[in-house]
């Protein structure tokens, strides 16, 4: 089995997790395990990282931990639960094409759920279809596809953005592209970070201008969120500057930092809300906890906020009542709520289907032109990356690739660029 949330057993290091299985239940020596476990970490690209604990790892690679310890012991069914979630393209490929090795050299038997169409394409057999409790469509992939019940369909359209075509003629549902004629609010000047002996980022030069939807994508443990932490202020480089609102935060105190953070606002991966309180007590929280405004005062901010992303009808719910979409815009709602000049959403499409997922974009959208705020989204995800940004920065391997509109990203002719962004397409 390979769950979702990877399940890794915190005290133990990449290796012995990887291993544990086997370790625990047979009686295989160790030096065995361990040349199992060196080979099928080479193979997902985790070699060097064996004694690393799971805290260290990022998401990505802490699912192909999970994925490695599932496929050690030569299963005869293997369960998938997303697991290409949190991945960037080029990782589901080799994810993929892990499957599909591991399928043909044991003859196992997999089933995967799964919202990732390009993964599904090059997988199934068959493909199940689930909808309001029942299944309404199964056959091959060319079947779903043809498929014309409107929930399928539905869910092909979401899949896809006309922006990631090749040869297509620019955007939809974004600002025009024009170059910007104000000084960036955020610029990263030859920023080395390395943590011990692992050099992640080697000199990254990188530009924000206010008002934009920047969408920082790259690999799987890139070092994404790594510069999203510096921008904060969570991280100091160990060489370079990070100057944001026009000063150098790096020599900055902690009393400095702690203005500069409040100028920002965050959507976390899976939204972080309390489970104890109400969508209208998570929305009000920032005000509560960080502010001395008066109770009739927060109630009534709330309020306006609630209304403006349009969730009112859900103030008095509690986070388990509601769904993972609504979820998403209860935490940009008391991210909002305290006014923030820069708004960073942590890969919000992450355990999307393709329907939510757009229901998503539209909610960064929506932001974007109801308040004045500067977006950076960090994302796995192409076709909501090449729907929502005015501008793309690719990283790979510590160094911005590229740094370009979705039109001259797609245009681009370098082969890294092309890989990335067109793994994922279906």
């Amino acid at each position: 089995m390979l769950f979702q949330n990877y399940a890794l057993l915190d005290s133990l290091s990449v290796e012995e997790n990887v291993g544990f299985t086997l370790l625990e239940n047979t009686n295989m020596p160790r030096k065995e395990v361990m040349a199992l476990v060196d080979e099928l970490l080479e193979v997902l690209g985790l070699w060097g990282f064996g004694a690393s604990l799971p805290a260290e790892l990022s998401g990505g690679m802490r699912k192909r931990v999970s994925l490695a310890r599932a496929l050690i012991a030569n299963p005869e069914v293997v369960l998938f639960d997303e697991p290409t979630t949190g991945l960037d393209p080029i990782m589901i490929e080799k994810v993929d094409e892990m499957i599909l090795l591991a399928k043909k050299s044991y003859q196992i038997t997999s089933a995967i759920i799964s919202h990732d169409m390009a993964s599904t394409k090059r997988l199934a057999n068959r493909v199940a279809f689930l909808h309001d409790g029942k299944i309404i469509s199964d056959g091959t992939y060319e079947e779903f596809l043809d498929c014309e019940l409107p929930p399928v369909q539905a869910f092909h359209e979401g899949s896809r953005t006309s922006r990631l075509v090749r040869g297509s003629e620019g955007g939809v549902g974004t600002a025009e592209q024009v170059e910007p004629q104000e000084k960036a609010i955020v610029e990263l000047v030859d920023l080395h970070k390395k943590f011990g002996s692992h050099h992640v980022l080697k000199g990254v030069n990188f530009k924000i201008y206010p008002g934009r939807i920047t969408v920082l994508i790259g690999g799987s443990g890139s070092g994404k969120s790594v510069i999203v932490k510096h921008i904060m202020g969570l991280f100091m480089p160990t060489s370079g500057e990070v100057r944001v609102f026009g000063q150098n935060i790096v020599p900055l105190g902690d009393r400095a930092l702690d203005e500069i953070r409040g100028r920002f606002g965050m959507l976390f991966q899976h939204a972080a809300l309390l489970d104890w309180l109400t969508v209208a007590g998570n929305v009000a929280f920032p005000l509560e906890e960080r502010t001395t405004t008066p109770k009739k005062a927060v109630n009534k901010q709330v309020q306006e906020m609630l209304e403006r992303l349009h969730i009112a009808d859900l103030r008095d719910r509690m986070p388990g009542e509601i769904s993972e979409g609504q979820k998403k815009r209860v935490g940009l709602a008391r991210a909002m709520i305290m006014k923030p000049e820069i708004m960073i959403y942590d890969e919000p499409t992450t355990g999307q289907d393709p329907i939510r997922t757009r229901d998503v974009d539209d909610m960064i959208h929506q932001a974007q032109e109801e308040f004045d705020i500067t977006s950076i989204v960090i994302s796995h995800d192409m076709a909501s990356t090449f729907r929502i940004a005015d501008t793309v920065a690719l990283l790979n391997h510590g160094e911005i690739a590229a740094q370009e509109t979705p039109d001259e990203l797609r245009d681009d002719q370098d082969e890294y660029v092309q890989r990335f962004i067109y793994a994922g397409q279906v």
